[in-house]
């Protein structure tokens, strides 16, 4: 996997090999959904959070853009170590990397934020109650995006928030806005 642009672009991490809860964004959909975001919002300076961090990909991604406050939740040890092993060689100094259920998480959360990502394991069953906490909480600042990466078996266009969808074969990108 690579960073796609910023300050770090071009730089690759290797993930662990063996991930067995892990599905990572793949780098053709990554850079398709960050094409997407480049023309609708800066993200010098912005409050991110993402979901479910994985590999940390998305994170990696964001600092290397300028993102001034990114907070990572990841509850699986092994992931969670990487990520913080990742954020510690970047040198990235104003990132949390949290390790916790995100649905705990989203419980405890109060702040708002310019850009939230959720890339959850397509299986979850609860998947759907993702952008109704968001948007129910208030949690998207004024002229930011949440973003969940769900497959074509999701579909989000009648709930509240919901801004508009983009299709990458199997990955799709269900997009919300402050309402």
């Amino acid at each position: 996997m690579r960073i796609i642009s910023g300050k770090w672009g071009g730089r690759r991490i290797n993930p662990p090999a063996n991930m067995p809860h892990t599905r990572p964004t793949t780098d053709i959909a990554k850079e398709g959904l960050f094409n997407i975001l480049q023309n609708r919002m800066n993200f010098e300076g912005a409050k991110t959070l993402d979901l479910f961090g994985g590999t940390g990909s998305i994170s990696y991604e964001l600092a290397s853009r300028g993102a001034a406050d990114l907070t990572i939740i990841e509850k699986d040890n092994a992931m969670h170590a990487f990520i913080r092993k990742n954020i510690d060689t970047l040198g990235v100094d104003n990132c949390r990397v949290l390790k916790m259920d995100v649905f705990s998480y989203l419980d405890s959360v109060n702040d708002g934020f310019d850009f939230i990502f959720a890339g959850p394991p397509y299986a979850l069953g609860t998947i759907d109650e993702l952008p109704k906490i968001i948007v129910a909480k208030k949690m998207i600042n004024a002229g930011g995006f949440f973003v969940l990466e769900h497959t074509p078996r999701n579909a989000y266009e009648r709930f509240e928030g919901f801004s508009f969808v983009r299709n990458y074969g199997t990955t799709l990108f269900s997009f919300f806005v402050c309402s």
